[in-house]
């Protein structure tokens, strides 16, 4: 997986979409980071009371590129702003569902 910076990130977003348009679908994830690649034993975990500053990973996938950056709690606002503008930028290929008439119970059943 490539960590990107937050521009980077959005532009190769914008170009997986593209190609998502042919075939396939994007799929973004996020959640909580605290910057640690390994667990901390649990005897560490309530020996220390200090609150780490999290922040949070993006990760963008596409059949086997994958992408990912991460986001500190200064910046996520401005991130989170021309994330939500990229994705409704490229909504416009989605296809509407059809909707299912489902069979209506008559009232003498219903009543019953």
């Amino acid at each position: 997986m490539v960590v990107l910076e937050n521009d980077a990130f959005l532009t190769s977003l914008t170009l997986m979409y593209q190609k998502a348009r042919l075939h396939g679908s994007v799929r973004v994830t996020l959640k909580r980071y605290d910057g640690r690649t390994k667990p901390v034993p649990r005897v560490e975990a309530t020996a220390n009371n200090e609150e780490p500053e999290y922040s949070c990973i993006f990760r963008a996938t596409l059949a086997s590129k994958k992408i990912s950056t991460i986001v500190t709690a200064n910046a996520l606002s401005e991130f989170q702003a021309a994330f939500s503008s990229t994705i409704r930028s490229n909504m416009d290929g989605l296809k509407k569902q059809k909707k299912s008439k489902g069979k209506r119970k008559s009232k003498a059943t219903a009543t019953q």
